[in-house]
């Protein structure tokens, strides 16, 4: 397989509803281009792309495969991008480097809603579009009802490009409105022919629209169409091509991935019309700036927009080459890390097999094993370029995981933390506060698999705990009380006496610590005694086990034996001051709050508002985004979030999105302070 020119180039990203058909599109292309001998995924034969174990155990795709076509003199790369919600970010990463996405929707369906997710994700990123309603031999399909929904949907500038010769089981090929043709596939075998009689006042009037659509992108030719001239085929071909690049126009296409038919149309079509890397434009900087992809450019750039840690062949970086060409043996520096990396080896992939290749142009995509790059790093003879990171979805899916051994938690750790390093939806932090590892993640899935993969790789099994939640006490009165330490043992003895006042601090400071001794009752050398004591009795509180914080503490008075004083008794007198004085200050629990905001289609607004309420939270906003989105904002009680990423999948059919921000600590109601504290009683009873 031999690198093609830029120009010959199209890189197609396979998005939309899980289990709609992507990867059976791909498989189908790649069977009907001769790559593979039988249709994979189907009667028995392995699939192509989805060959990772946890992909063939939960049958639906964890990761971006790439499918290399050579057809009509273009290379397609189709890269197969998962879409189930969990696993979205190597869609995200995958569009990023791809000038056109091709969205896939069943024909009965219509669109779902990741498929409106990721079709705004493409708008984003400017990439030209297209449409492939797939199953239309199923019962119940209607491509113009569907085509209707996605108009309604996505907006007008959509139109067919091919129609379906016959529906369900009468599904036999499809119609090409661009050259006029009535197409049937048997296998890899192809056959043209005049539009069936009975479809022909269908067929032209499809035509007439698209002839229609695609005018707008020649302002010649729109007044040629405008004046009632007949385009000519040659002319309807230049259109389509710009203006799908233009992104003025949606083609539309319909088939069946099983039955192979609309596929060959497809592919013809992608070949034909799809922009290539260069009509793209420009890849955006992180200066600001952008580049400008090129093969003309002699200094090559690469970007990594994907890393896989394979068992067998070690770390793979999947890279876009964005300027030059690249060579094995080729050393570049990575703009993040400042040092050079070499490429030893450059590969083309399809699937799991890797073949060596000698050399990649500019806007081709390959792999190199062994490099030291993560997921979003750039590579460049100067080490001084940088492309914009792409947007990855808000990992707020958190959970606490522990090894079943405790002797295997480091093993643990490094583990995660490298496949951290490959997919940036994830991140791994130890919680000082409460000695949990806490993962990130976009979804339970993904920690799921995570946790298998760390099973069969190090033979390390793990398990997830819910997340302690870092609450805090504070008192809200001021109160006064003595803590006495005496201790005889037969020679010197122990001996520490303090007053202390504690009164709440409403400025936000955590604490504050007054000498306020006079007469040398308590000599000033043993006054950070006391300190150091009341400090250590904070860390536990004195009611539910929590910090306290947001405290001022004065020490006015005590008194001291000369011989039997020290360090640690005073220390143990303020713990026992401290606790006394507190349990008269009216103590409370405080709980983390925090600041959500909700992006949901509005017919769920009640819905995620009601949750809310239900959270014991409080709704301080609501507004519409300029895609007609409801925004909701709420400051809700952390304790209430931890399983929201899941909750609000569940509330919205996964259409629904959030972000949340710290907002700071309040007090937790009576009866949620009450159970606090029974368990904390209880623990301690326990000995835990």
């Amino acid at each position: 397989m031999g690198a093609p020119k830029t120009g010959n180039v199209r890189n197609v990203v396979l998005v939309g509803q899980g289990g709609v058909g992507k990867t059976s599109l791909a498989e189908a292309m790649l069977h009907l281009s001769g790559k593979t001998a039988r249709l994979g995924g189907h009667d028995g034969t392995k699939p192509t792309l989805d060959y990772d174990a946890e992909e063939v155990k939960r049958e639906f795709s964890i990761s971006t495969s790439i499918a290399p076509i050579d057809w009509k003199g273009s290379r397609i790369n189709v890269l197969d991008a998962p879409c189930y919600p969990d696993f979205i970010g190597d869609a995200y990463a995958a569009m990023s480097v791809c000038e056109s996405a091709l969205f896939v929707v069943d024909a009965a369906a219509g669109p779902q809603p990741t498929t409106v997710k990721l079709w705004y994700a493409a708008e984003d990123l400017r990439l030209a579009r297209a449409v492939f309603v797939n199953r239309i031999d199923k019962e119940n399909a209607n491509f113009e009802t569907c085509l209707g929904l996605l108009r309604e949907r996505f907006g007008t500038r959509l139109g067919a490009v091919t129609l379906p010769w016959g529906q369900g089981e009468d599904f036999g090929g499809v119609i090409d409105l661009v050259r006029m043709k009535a197409r049937h596939c048997n296998g890899t075998e192809q056959t043209e022919c005049e539009i069936p009689e009975e479809y022909r006042a269908q067929a032209e009037a499809a035509h007439e629209t698209l002839c229609e659509l695609v005018a707008e992108a020649d302002d010649d030719l729109m007044e040629k169409y405008l004046e009632g001239e007949t385009l000519t085929q040659e002319e309807i071909e230049g259109l389509l091509s710009r203006a799908i690049a233009k992104r003025l126009f949606v083609p539309v296409f319909v088939g069946s991935c099983i039955k192979e038919q609309g596929v060959n149309s497809l592919m013809d079509d992608i070949a034909t019309y799809f922009p290539a890397p260069t009509d793209y434009g420009e890849m955006p900087l992180i200066d600001g700036d952008s580049l400008k992809i090129s093969s003309e450019d002699d200094r090559p750039v690469v970007f990594v927009f994907k890393t896989l840690n394979d068992p067998s062949q070690g770390r793979i970086s999947f890279i876009k080459v964005l300027t030059g060409t690249i060579e094995p043996g080729m050393e570049l520096v990575n703009a993040r890390t400042r040092k050079g990396e070499r490429m030893a080896h450059l590969y083309v992939m399809c699937g799991r097999e890797m073949t060596e290749v000698g050399h990649a142009y500019a806007g081709d995509i390959v792999v190199v094993p062994k490099l030291a790059a993560e997921t979003g790093d750039t590579l460049s003879v100067s080490g001084k370029i940088e492309a914009a990171a792409f947007k990855f979805p808000n990992s707020q899916y958190r959970i606490a995981i522990e090894a079943e051994n405790r002797g295997d938690e480091e093993k643990l750790f490094t583990f995660i933390d490298r496949a951290c390093e490959a997919d940036p939806t994830m991140r791994i932090e130890r919680d000082e506060e409460t000695g949990q590892t806490i993962i990130s993640a976009v979804g339970e899935a993904q920690v799921s698999v995570l946790l298998n993969r760390l099973e069969e790789r190090t033979k390390v099994e793990a398990r997830t705990v819910p997340i302690r939640i870092p609450y805090r006490e504070t008192i809200r009165r001021v109160a006064s009380a003595q803590g006495r330490h005496k201790k005889q043992t037969g020679g010197a003895g122990q001996f520490g006496d303090c007053y202390l006042r504690v009164e709440p601090l409403l400025d936000g400071t955590d604490y504050e610590f007054v000498d306020e001794v006079v007469g040398g009752h308590i000599p000033r050398a043993l006054i950070p005694a006391v300190d150091k004591g009341v400090q250590e009795t904070m860390k536990d509180g004195v009611i539910a086990g929590y910090p306290l914080t947001g405290i001022r503490v004065a020490c006015y008075d005590g008194s001291y034996h000369p011989v039997d004083s020290n360090e640690m008794a005073f220390r143990t007198a303020a713990r026992i001051a401290l606790k006394k004085a507190c349990e008269d200050a009216d103590p409370v629990v405080l709980e983390p709050m925090e600041n959500i905001t909700v992006t949901i289609p509005e017919s769920y607004a009640g819905a995620v508002m009601g949750d809310v309420s239900g959270s014991r939270g409080r709704v301080t906003g609501m507004d519409t985004n300029n895609r007609g989105e409801t925004v909701v904002t709420a400051t809700v009680p952390y304790a209430e979030l931890v399983d929201y990423a899941t909750r609000l999948r569940s509330l919205t059919r996964g259409t629904g999105d959030f972000t949340m921000e710290p907002a700071g600590y309040e007090q937790v109601p009576y009866d949620v302070q009450k159970h606090l504290v029974e368990f904390y009683e209880e623990s301690r009873a326990q000995g835990r």
